[in-house]
């Protein structure tokens, strides 16, 4: 069956774009998250056009064959993750930018383009792609729009979604359609851009996107300031935001963050506090908003970095790759709750609760400017009769972000691995709502199925 499957693909789709090396299916078939249930596709095929892709859906709506799409695969929910009898459709080499247009604002790119390499091209120009999540040098724009990243700019610029003008969306049965415009503004008929926008490629699959860009600040400041303890930050933000200044990051990385990029960096930042909080401000008005941030902080006890901007700067780069894989276990998980910003300290001394009463490890970084927590847990390598500990603790933290009028994901998307907690979080009628949409947009539920809806009991 699978020979008669790859057979016709190739007459569909040139050869050298579809493998079946072991190997390839192997490095395709999960991305970063915690990996729930293993399964090798058929094949990869790894299309440059739209019509090649077309094709390809085509194909395999007529032979009811499931259909994964993948970018660079640095997801961490295993929204990427192969399913049983499936093709992994790799987009990774439509990465094109077919158009800059700086009067407008905007650009037309494939889904393949790396986020960074769409910077560069339009920093030229003054202008800058503001979502910036922390895996922003490998992954692509089809898989920030697929899972509605966000990053360390959200505070002040939003994520995907808002900086999401139009799509080019290849159905399941091989259909394009076009959604949204060029302008910024534009409410005619049903938001179907939004919609696409963060549904991990289970409604259709983007083959192109026009982006808003927003204009690169001609001046930065940062200021890196450390705190006794995490909640003497948390309050620091809170004061920010009394003061009505808008930074356009505000990262928190906790104690134990601090000692682990002090092990992997050969840095001293545990040594200068308990908690950093990280802070940019941006454009005309960046210097006397950081003026008037430093006093705030320092009446609230904090110590600031008394080096260079640039020094401060570098630690914001330093907290972009604190994804939670450096933690070297084969027992860890990062998390992705968000609370009301109110909720900060309150959701960290519960976490912290929960750690220490199931036994497991746990550090936290936040985007603190949304109230998006990112904790790790772990137990331990090799201490695999610590799991339960694990998955304990995990399921406590989420229906503690919930009881605080959070969410289960904050920018990282549902996925594979968040899919049982989703109802936890909606009503029934609201996830039959979306089940009624996939089955309009895919009736066969051919694309990435088992992903973001709990399947029905």
């Amino acid at each position: 069956m699978n020979e008669s499957i790859i057979s016709e693909l190739k007459a569909v789709c040139p050869e050298v774009r579809i493998s079946t090396d072991e190997a390839v299916l192997a490095s395709n078939a999960v991305d970063q998250s915690p990996v729930l249930d293993f399964h090798l596709p058929i094949a990869v095929v790894s299309p440059v056009s739209v019509s090649e892709v077309q094709a390809v859906m085509k194909l395999a709506h007529s032979q009811q064959i499931s259909v994964v799409t993948r970018g660079a695969g640095t997801g961490v929910s295993g929204g990427a993750h192969a399913t049983r009898r499936c093709i992994v459709l790799n987009l990774e080499r439509m990465d094109k930018i077919l158009e800059i247009h700086p009067e407008d604002e905007i650009a037309r790119v494939q889904p393949g383009v790396i986020n960074v390499n769409l910077n560069n091209a339009v920093a030229e120009h003054g202008l800058m792609f503001a979502p910036d999540p922390g895996s922003y040098r490998q992954s692509t724009l089809g898989g920030n729009i697929a899972t509605n990243a966000g990053g360390l700019r959200c505070a002040k610029y939003g994520v995907t979604r808002d900086s999401v003008l139009a799509l080019e969306v290849v159905l399941a049965d091989g259909t394009l359609i076009n959604t949204g415009h060029r302008t910024f503004k534009g409410v005619a008929g049903y938001d179907l851009t939004g919609l696409f926008v963060g549904s991990e490629g289970t409604l259709g699959v983007v083959v192109g996107a026009t982006v808003r860009l927003r204009y690169l600040p001609r001046e930065v400041h940062t200021i890196a300031a450390f705190f006794p303890a995490f909640p003497d930050a948390a309050a620091g933000v809170l004061a920010i935001g009394q003061a009505r200044i808008q930074p356009s990051i505000m990262e928190l990385l906790d104690a134990n963050t601090l000692s682990q990029l002090d092990r992997l960096r050969n840095t001293q930042l545990r040594a200068l506090g308990g908690a950093l909080l990280l802070i940019q401000t941006d454009g005309f008005g960046a210097a006397a908003e950081a003026a008037h941030i430093r006093p705030l902080l320092e009446s609230r006890g904090a110590t600031l970095l008394d080096r260079a901007d640039g020094e401060s700067a570098a630690l914001v780069e330093l907290r972009r790759g604190s994804r939670g894989g450096e933690i070297d276990d084969e027992y860890s998980v990062g998390e992705d709750v968000a609370v009301p910003r109110s909720r900060l300290v309150d959701y960290i001394a519960e976490i912290q609760r929960v750690a220490e009463e199931h036994g497991v490890g746990l550090k936290v970084v936040a985007h603190a400017g949304d109230g998006n927590l990112h904790p790790t847990f772990w137990v331990g390598s090799g201490r695999k009769d610590k799991v339960p500990h694990l998955d304990a603790a995990l399921d406590e933290s989420v229906r503690v972000a919930l009881a605080m009028g959070g969410t289960i994901t904050g920018e990282h998307g549902i996925g594979q691995y968040k899919v049982r907690w989703l109802p936890l979080e909606q009503q029934v009628e609201v996830l039959e709502i979306q089940r009624e949409i996939k089955r309009v947009l895919d009736p066969t539920n051919i694309l990435n199925p088992g992903k973001i809806l709990p399947a029905l009991n």
